[in-house]
């Protein structure tokens, strides 16, 4: 016997928790993919997306009767009928579990949304070079562009299905006064049907990844790395790799990786010594021998030779241009469009080339999106 009159339990609480997990972990990992420095973010929403999702697809086979694949109807005269019956029928009664509609978008969101968590993990471990993946950025980067179109597009997708979702809700909510908008709060549908039975092990297995959820934003999250977020990047001491480099460039400024520009711009700059950023450089500065060997240690770890994203990106986004500048590189542009231009000239940032007030061991070659702290 039902515990409610004219009303079907359907959701229990572990699954409507899990509901909403799936729905705002896509949705905060879609807003956050905007912000390079909400990276850390982005990545701990779209791993427990990937998390929650393979639950509901585990579920799908040992869950209750109303969650099960078995019980989906998913036969294209089914669907035709439902949209037929919505059309004729406003008052029409429901089905305890999914209808058809509601039946195919689940497998939607399941399938694209795992390819999305799975080429998100790829494309961090071959653009970022952190994370499980993080190893395959040495040797195939080059397919960085095309992940990352994969990505984007899947998760487009995903977010517009999304939206048709929200609609058909409030169409069944408003339109059709089915109440539908509350039953994943309450777990209460009114149709007809018998209430959904759930076992303690069930409930255990879904309360366990409700937790290993929360588990997973804490981990990704806190600013330590963790073998989710692991750069292959390690830090490198240009003191030992051309000390040249180091003591006479650092007198002035800390260090820029060399993999910052493309080759060309580096012989643009140390050809052009006379006139350095509205500095003369003297050979009474740096001597003839130690220019030569500046000059050739940034030409043989220019942009060219890197793996890094920023190298990738940089050299995709230059064209024709060599500029000397980083500021003026159109894919630092393009990355720093978000950021207020009045925090370049506040305290301690003060100018546009300080990358090393919000990128933490910019100086040793680390550029981790992860580790992005704009001062306040």
């Amino acid at each position: 016997m039902n515990k409610r009159a004219h009303e079907v339990f359907v959701w229990p609480l572990c699954t409507r928790i899990i509901h909403w997990i799936i729905a705002s972990s896509f949705f905060l990992s879609f807003v956050t993919s905007f912000y390079h420095n909400l990276f850390r973010w982005h990545l701990a929403f779209g791993l427990i997306f990937g998390i929650v999702l393979l639950f509901r697809l585990i579920w799908g086979f040992v869950g209750p009767n109303y969650a099960t694949f078995k019980t989906f109807k998913l036969s294209l005269h089914e669907l035709k009928d439902y949209f037929a019956q919505k059309v004729k029928n406003r008052w029409r009664k429901i089905h305890a579990g999914h209808n058809a509609a509601s039946s195919w978008f689940t497998l939607i969101v399941l399938g694209l949304g795992s390819w999305s968590v799975i080429s998100g993990l790829f494309l961090q471990g071959i653009q970022e070079g952190s994370g499980l993946l993080g190893q395959l950025n040495q040797h195939y980067f080059y397919l960085s562009s095309t992940l990352f179109t994969i990505h984007s597009l899947l998760s487009y997708v995903l977010f517009a299905w999304a939206i048709i979702h929200i609609i058909g809700v409030l169409i069944e909510q408003f339109y059709h006064k089915t109440h539908m908008l509350f039953a994943m709060i309450t777990g209460y549908k009114k149709a007809e049907g018998n209430d959904a039975q759930v076992s303690i092990v069930r409930h255990l297995f879904a309360y366990a990844v409700i937790v290993l959820s929360i588990l997973t934003l804490y981990f990704v999250a806190q600013r330590d790395e963790t073998f989710l977020t692991k750069s292959r990047f390690e830090k490198r001491n240009f003191q030992v790799e051309n000390p040249s480099f180091y003591e006479k460039c650092s007198k002035c400024h800390k260090t820029y990786p060399p993999f910052m520009l493309p080759h060309d711009s580096w012989i643009r700059l140390m050809d052009g010594l006379d006139n350095h950023f509205g500095e003369q450089i003297m050979e009474n500065n740096i001597t003839k021998s130690e220019q030569a060997s500046i000059k050739e240690y940034l030409l043989t770890h220019s942009a060219e030779s890197s793996t890094h994203k920023v190298a990738f990106k940089t050299l995709d986004s230059l064209g024709d241009m060599r500029p000397i500048s980083m500021s003026k590189v159109p894919y630092w542009r393009e990355s720093h469009k978000s950021i207020d231009k009045a925090i370049f000239k506040t305290s301690p940032i003060k100018k546009a080339s300080n990358c090393f007030v919000c990128h933490p061991d910019f100086e040793y070659g680390i550029l981790d999106n992860t580790r992005i702290h704009i001062p306040k």
